[in-house]
């Protein structure tokens, strides 16, 4: 018999907090509904048949949303949030939007709505 050895992983402890909320309802522990997210997400992402190519197509711009079915929008739209998470988990946009000579507008940790031009100054608006 194969012993299966764990690894240790972090999570976000927002992710841990969804799971540990979504496995109450479902009578599983955080750890158990992240590893059945996982092997869902898992099984999604390895599915080959033609909806999962649409969707990439989609994603890729070469199919127009319009005409993904029900199923294969919300395929589509959860990519695009774990995308969008992804991203602003990681990356600075104002760095890399000013060097793209572009402006952006955030909002600052008062709440405050603050313009950062690609010069590198910033504005309260």
């Amino acid at each position: 018999m194969t012993e299966i050895v764990d690894r240790v992983t972090r999570f976000s402890s927002e992710l841990v907090d969804a799971a540990a909320a979504e496995g109450e309802r479902e009578h599983r522990s955080a750890r158990q509904q992240l590893e059945h997210w996982a092997r869902v997400g898992r099984e999604v992402s390895n599915q080959r048949q033609v909806a999962r190519r649409r969707v990439e197509a989609a994603l890729a711009g070469r199919v127009p949303l319009r005409d993904l079915t029900a199923e294969e929008g919300v395929v589509f739209n959860a990519e695009v949030a774990a995308a969008l998470e992804e991203s602003l988990a990681t990356g600075n946009h104002v760095a890399d939007r000013a060097a793209q000579g572009r402006a952006t507008v955030v909002l600052d940790e008062q709440g405050r709505v603050v313009k950062h031009l690609p010069d590198g100054t910033s504005v309260v608006l």
